[in-house]
């Protein structure tokens, strides 16, 4: 396993991580006790970092991701970065929630369903344009303080946030959309981004010395080589809420996904090493937080730490992706 050292971070981060969000049963193919034996696997083959958030699976994913290391003893071997701000209803319905006062129910959640006295990296999912930063920071600085978390980072903001946020309190992380077809894209999940990743987040990250975690990494399975024509998606699972993947935008992602999978072929390459070594070969990407329904997956992406993209290769891929460069 490789690893990387940011200056806001003491420890070495590896390289690949787990996302954990599909182990809150919120895509197909998932149950608990395959997902806690792919953490175990993670950590026996050196992954130390694991991302989460309370939404995902409605508190699901963080109660086995706490289960999986309660049973192994395995807290001290890794490094738990999840989320706060976001909220839910009943009816699944979010809202965006950054106040002090909702700050400080929420860790204590958090720790409960991680079975754990802090999380190392605590991010603030999404911004939330109703609270003011400086009550967040204020916040962040108070549950610090109560050494319930050791890093602040921030998931989706603006730089323009970023940059006020550092003033309030120090920002260790940032996390944004960022894959092949994904660089400095205007949405996810139909949701507008007050961002643009390679433009603006990647400068940043390494003007501040900042770990950088680029979320889906393999746009929700479509750069893993997964997807056909007329792909179709269980109603429970919720890449059905991301018109990129479902609606009529989906035609040009899977041309394009298409030419990678034949330059994949005619590599000898599996399309997911490829779309991970991309970014793993930005030296600003701290630790890919990668998906895995299965250990199987879990090895596939391990495995891209074997080889590099060359020369050739890159120009290549520059030359099919060129068009998503602003989309």
């Amino acid at each position: 396993m490789l690893y990387k050292k940011v200056k806001m971070i003491e420890e070495e981060i590896s390289i690949i991580g787990v996302g954990c969000w599909n182990f809150g049963g919120d895509w197909d193919s998932t149950d608990d006790k395959k997902s806690i034996d792919i953490i175990h696997k993670a950590i026996d083959l050196g992954i130390n970092f694991f991302d989460v958030a309370p939404v995902y699976g409605w508190g699901h994913s963080e109660k086995v991701l706490g289960m999986a290391l309660k049973k192994g003893h395995l807290r001290d071997k890794v490094l738990i970065a999840s989320k706060g701000g976001l909220l839910w209803n009943d009816a699944h319905e979010t809202t965006n929630n950054l106040s002090k006062e909702s700050l400080m129910k929420e860790i204590d959640q958090t720790l409960t369903r991680l079975q754990t006295d802090h999380i190392d990296i605590y991010q603030m999912h999404w911004p939330d344009p109703d609270v003011p930063l400086e009550e967040t920071a204020e916040a962040l600085e108070e549950i610090k303080r109560a050494g319930k978390i050791r890093y602040v980072g921030l998931s989706n903001f603006s730089q323009a946030d970023v940059e006020k946020m550092m003033k309030l309190t120090q920002v260790h992380c940032q996390q944004s959309l960022y894959n092949m077809l994904e660089r400095n894209t205007t949405s996810y999940h139909g949701i507008p981004l007050d961002y643009r990743t390679e433009e603006e987040v990647l400068p940043a990250v390494r003007k501040h010395g900042q770990a950088f975690l680029p979320y889906s990494p393999l746009f929700q399975g479509l750069l893993a080589g997964k997807f056909h024509t007329g792909i179709t998606f269980s109603r429970n699972d919720i890449r059905n809420e991301n018109p990129k993947l479902v609606g009529p935008q989906f035609e040009q992602y899977f041309e394009a996904g298409e030419k990678l999978k034949s330059l994949a072929d005619e590599y000898g390459k599996p399309m997911n090493e490829i779309a991970l070594n991309w970014l793993r070969q930005k030296p600003e990407v701290t630790s890919i937080i990668g998906g895995a329904s299965s250990i199987q997956q879990l090895e596939q992406n391990i495995h891209c730490l074997t080889w590099d993209i060359d020369d050739e290769m890159m120009g290549k891929i520059s030359e099919i992706i060129a068009p998503f460069e602003n989309l």
